[in-house]
């Protein structure tokens, strides 16, 4: 039986960065996919794995696996390298844009870059990390660097040019104090001494082009068909053609060669000692005693017996959109559409959507070697009956349309039901995108392209026929997922200056629906793409150069009304809040802050009126895997805000559950409060729509008051003149707006 827990306790503990910003806590988790092994080591009876976004340990004894991610320890996403001491338990972390992690059992440090030569401009991916000893030798794109895991520093690099080209070391690794490298022009090789870094004394051990490279009891490196034993300057090939090498590992007793989806071991004289095949593709593997370990590309780790170890998540880390329906149940999208949101971006993975239970994720098996092209912009489950899951395929190819699936519990599988092709004699008309539904469970479809691809059309999705009735409109040619609010359809238009209100008058006939379609004149200033109706019944609609509000929308939508930007004050200047800037998504949370996603920008955490900046979360400052997040989706219940990126899904938990006239579960945290670990504000959440406060000290004097609109409120721990209380125990009194409901908490402080 697998254990999963968040970090072992006796690997890698106590992690803490080291020369480096915090930028993970508690709050923060991921929902990274851990399929894709790149990379594995094995300690002892445990097996470390890197995968895309993240590290996963796994011991075979118990099954306990634990993972560390940008959520809870590591500083990047998109993992290119990796390799692992057994002896000193340092690991060394390489990503696509160059930086590394240094792991240590004290804690983690990160290298911001890596050595470039003058005159190079190509790619910073690391593209090997081999370890031996104290030493790390790096492969990137202009040859190999030494990296001393005990400084934690570049020493020696050597870049491959010759008349101004450079060649790139696909992996090295050290033997004997010496570096062998392969390349595109040969195995090359250098003593560590003072001319390593002079590519002209290298020398050329072998002609040829050579993807991989290991080392430890035996040199072993090979070709994408052939392998080699060298030794004493000799290469010998083991008596094998292989089909597409995809990794060497060297043990200390035996070689493992891994062919996609065969894998063969052999002693340290290259001779064959069997064969496994895994059933599926794989990037590597090893053996632990003469038992095989092979790293998927879809399953994490496998074994010959047919069973995968991996922590849970979904099946890959490309999402779009995320639907949060009945109690933590989710389904996400993976498409995307380019060039100003028109055509369709085609992974060449084909993801489909991905399923959450509730308690693990679901991969559609529908969706696995199926040679239909998906790019599914949307997955929305049916409000009637959840089990039936509707998802919008955006292309330009056969299999365009809408897909009906059906989830079956005991299977924990999707099956087809049915395909719409909304009447469209080619993928390039009627293009479905995403879905909405009102408070009756009517379902509604907006379409780009309809007639002659000039302009967009809401389907209704008739169930008594199963079909979708289209409403041609007039509009620009492409919309976005529609938002039911107030009664009425708020949809933004990516192609145009402009931003649509569908009303269907609540009647299942559309002869009596209305339209409303807002404009430069009502003061729309570019291209809407994002929209969100807050608590109070305002419009928030982003746009391609700014944010728009709409008072009171629902009304005033019909009144031909003027929009207005958020105007906030910096140094004593007036300024429109995000102008210039492309607003992805709004979300609002319970007690009617805003979540703001900023193209390039990462996200936004604002007050009610928007005028007051919260949180602001970046790649650099936080876990998010990237500044452009495409979708932002809160749990009412919990709080908890789900970010969804192209790179990956990490959550963040809030301090705003589902806030109400009254109180819900009042939490004070930290507490206690001490000066010596922690410094900043005291949060009280779980708090009233609206609370008035009062904090005493023991005695009954007053030492702070105020009013909190939000379902929390921080604390400074300032009294009334602006000072910071003394040590003590403080007395939080709180009532709701019309005194019916009350709380009270007590704060420990110790300075």
């Amino acid at each position: 039986m697998k254990k999963i827990s968040l970090l072992s306790l006796g690997f890698w503990a106590s992690l803490q960065f080291v020369n480096a910003q915090n930028i993970t806590s508690k709050k923060w988790a991921d929902h990274f996919s851990y399929n894709n092994v790149l990379a594995m080591k094995e300690d002892n009876g445990k097996i470390v794995a890197a995968t895309e976004n993240g590290i996963f340990y796994y011991t075979i004894s118990t099954g306990e696996i634990t993972k560390l991610s940008k959520a809870n320890g590591l500083h990047e996403v998109k993992i290119s390298a990796f390799d692992y001491n057994p002896q000193t338990k340092i690991a060394l972390v390489g990503y696509q844009n160059g930086s590394l992690d240094i792991i240590t059992p004290q804690g983690i440090t990160f290298v911001v870059d890596i050595p470039i030569a003058t005159g190079y401009n190509g790619s910073k991916r690391i593209n090997h990390i081999s370890i031996t000893g104290d030493k790390a030798v790096v492969s990137v794109g202009y040859g190999v660097s030494i990296f001393d895991l005990k400084k934690k520093e570049f020493g020696d690099s050597a870049f491959f040019v010759t008349a101004g080209t450079f060649l790139a070391s696909n992996e090295a690794t050290i033997k004997d104090n010496k570096v062998f490298s392969v390349t595109n022009d040969g195995l090359k090789s250098h003593e560590m001494n003072t001319t390593f870094p002079v590519y002209s004394t290298w020398t050329t051990e072998m002609a040829g082009s050579f993807k991989h490279i290991d080392s430890e009891s035996a040199i072993v490196f090979s070709s994408a068909n052939t392998a080699y034993v060298y030794e004493n300057g000799v290469s010998t090939p083991i008596s094998q053609s292989f089909g597409n090498v995809s990794d060497v590992v060297v043990n200390t007793n035996n070689i493992v060669i891994t062919d996609a989806a065969r894998i063969y071991t052999y002693n340290t004289s290259g001779t064959s000692t069997g064969t496994a095949t895994l059933g599926e593709i794989c990037n590597t593997a090893t053996t632990v005693g003469s038992k095989i370990y092979g790293g998927t590309v879809f399953s994490g780790i496998k074994t010959e017996d047919n069973i995968s170890y991996k922590p849970d998540g979904p099946y890959f880390n490309y999402a779009y959109k995320l639907r949060l329906f009945n109690d933590n149940q989710i389904l996400v999208s993976t498409g995307v559409r380019s060039n100003s949101y028109n055509e369709p971006q085609i992974n060449p993975k084909n993801p489909g959507f991905y399923y959450f239970t509730g308690t693990e994720w679901i991969y559609p098996s529908y969706f696995i070697g199926n040679s239909t092209v998906f790019n599914v912009i949307d997955a929305f489950p049916d409000p009637a009956n959840t089990a039936d899951v509707y998802f919008t395929n955006y292309n330009f190819a056969p299999g365009y349309g809408v897909y009906k699936m059906k989830y079956n519990s005991g299977s924990k599988d999707f099956e087809f039901t049915k395909r719409y092709d909304l009447g469209a004699a080619n993928p390039f008309v009627r293009r479905p995108i995403g879905f909405t539904s009102d408070d009756q469970n009517n379902m509604f479809l907006t379409i780009g392209f309809a007639t002659n691809g000039s302009t967009s059309a809401l389907g209704f999705y008739e169930r008594t026929t199963d079909q979708f009735v289209i409403n041609d409109l007039n509009t620009s040619s492409a919309m976005q997922i529609p938002v039911f609010s107030n009664n009425l359809i708020w949809i933004p238009l990516p192609r145009s200056e402009n931003f649509l209100v569908y009303d269907t008058k609540k009647t299942a006939t559309i002869s009596d629906d209305s339209q409303y379609i807002l404009s430069n004149s009502n003061g729309i200033p570019a291209r809407t793409v994002s929209f969100a109706m807050d608590r109070s019944g305002d419009a928030w609609i982003g746009t391609q150069t700014g944010l728009r509000i709409l008072n009171n929308a629902a009304t005033e939508v019909k009144n031909n009304p003027q929009l207005e930007p958020i105007i906030i004050e910096q140094g004593g200047i007036a300024e429109e809040l995000f102008r210039d800037a492309a607003i992805l998504h709004i979300e609002v949370d319970g007690g009617n802050q805003k979540w703001v996603s900023v193209e390039d920008g990462g996200v936004y955490y604002l007050s009610a009126s928007g005028e007051r900046v919260i949180r602001h979360f970046t790649k650099n400052n936080s876990p998010l895997p990237t500044n452009t997040i495409t979708d932002i989706k809160i749990d009412r219940k919990t709080g908890k805000v789900y970010f969804v990126t192209f790179d990956g899904i990490v959550t963040y938990q809030g301090d705003v559950a589902d806030v109400t006239s009254n109180f819900g579960n009042v939490l004070v945290y930290p507490n206690p409060v001490v000066y010596s670990q922690f410094k900043g504000n005291v949060t009280i959440k779980g708090l009233a729509e609206k609370t008035n406060i009062r904090i005493t000290d023991t005695a009954g004097n007053l030492v702070h008051s105020a009013v909190s609109r939000t379902g929390y409120y921080e604390w400074n721990l300032n009294n009334q003149k602006g000072k910071r209380v003394a040590s003590g125990i403080y007395f939080v009194l709180m009532t709701n707006e019309d005194g019916s409901d009350k709380a009270t908490a007590k704060i420990a402080v110790v300075n």
